[in-house]
C-alpha cells in the first residue's frame, strides 16, 4: 500500500526558502496517471493547491505561487520536494503531500506544521 511521508522544517524564518520532501513508499513516482501534489492549509482557512510533478517529471503550479514554488523530484529515493522562496508569516500552514489521479487526492501524508517567524 502507498504512503506518504513528509519532511518535517519545523520552524522557518521570514525571507528564507522553505524546503519540505515527501517520501513515498509502497508505489514508484514514476509510475504513470499520477500526479504528486502538495497542499496546504493555514490556520483557519481552507485547503489551497501549491503545485504537482507528474509521473512523467512535468510540473505544474497556482498561479498565486508560482513565482516562489519549485517542485522537484528524486526517483533514486522516490521522494519529491517542495521549495518555496521568500516566505512570510502568512506562508505558516500546515503542509500535506498527496497523490493525486484524476483530480482526486487519493493518498495523503499526514502533515507537517511549518511556521514562519522570526
Amino acid at each position: 500500500q502507498v504512503q506518504l511521508q513528509e519532511s518535517d522544517p519545523g520552524l522557518v524564518k521570514p525571507s528564507q526558502t522553505l524546503s519540505l520532501t515527501c517520501t513515498v513508499s509502497g508505489g514508484s513516482i514514476t509510475t504513470n496517471v499520477y500526479y504528486w501534489t502538495w497542499i496546504r492549509q493555514p490556520p483557519g482557512k481552507g485547503l489551497e493547491w501549491m503545485g504537482c510533478i507528474a509521473s512523467s517529471g512535468i510540473t505544474y503550479y497556482s498561479p498565486s505561487l508560482k513565482s516562489r514554488t519549485s517542485i522537484s523530484r528524486d526517483t533514486s529515493k522516490n521522494q519529491f520536494t517542495l521549495q518555496l522562496s521568500s516566505v512570510t508569516p502568512e506562508d505558516t500552514a500546515l503542509y500535506y503531500c498527496a497523490r493525486s489521479i484524476t483530480n482526486t487526492w487519493d493518498i495523503w501524508g499526514q502533515g507537517t506544521q511549518v511556521t514562519v517567524s522570526s
